[in-house]
């Protein structure tokens, strides 16, 4: 299906926008249960998961580009099925940060994996720029 330019811009900012309400309505609705500090981690996490995905937008899902790996395609599937089961995996981490912000129960386990991949993505993103 053919989408005019303008559209595909307007899709590629609706996973961002929704992100960052959650991120504000969970952290309003936590703190105003008087966790003050889990609704602060629990809104930033959100809103770093969002400029993770407002980023991760531009980028093509496909077509030829470098990638690590052997030469040929089997390198570029390698590379985007790892991709994908880190978006995955961060996308269960968040989910489950939210559902125990929500519930009450502790978050810092999953608020400190959660800082782990925001911090190994802006290693990679600056060591495959530099690269």
């Amino acid at each position: 299906m053919w989408m005019a330019p303008e559209r595909r811009r307007a899709h590629r900012w609706i996973a961002p926008f929704l992100a960052v309400a959650a991120g504000v309505a969970v952290g309003a609705t936590v703190a105003l249960r008087g966790q003050t500090e889990t609704g602060l981690v629990a809104a930033a996490v959100l809103l770093a998961y969002a400029l993770l995905l407002g980023a991760r937008g531009g980028e093509a899902s496909g077509g030829s580009h470098d990638t690590f790996g052997a030469a040929g395609g089997r390198g570029g599937g390698h590379t985007r099925a790892a991709a994908a089961t880190c978006d995955v995996l961060v996308a269960v981490i968040v989910a489950a940060l939210i559902v125990q912000a929500l519930r009450g129960a502790e978050i810092w386990v999953l608020a400190g994996l959660a800082a782990i991949a925001c911090i190994t993505y802006l290693i990679a993103v600056l060591s495959i720029s530099w690269y």
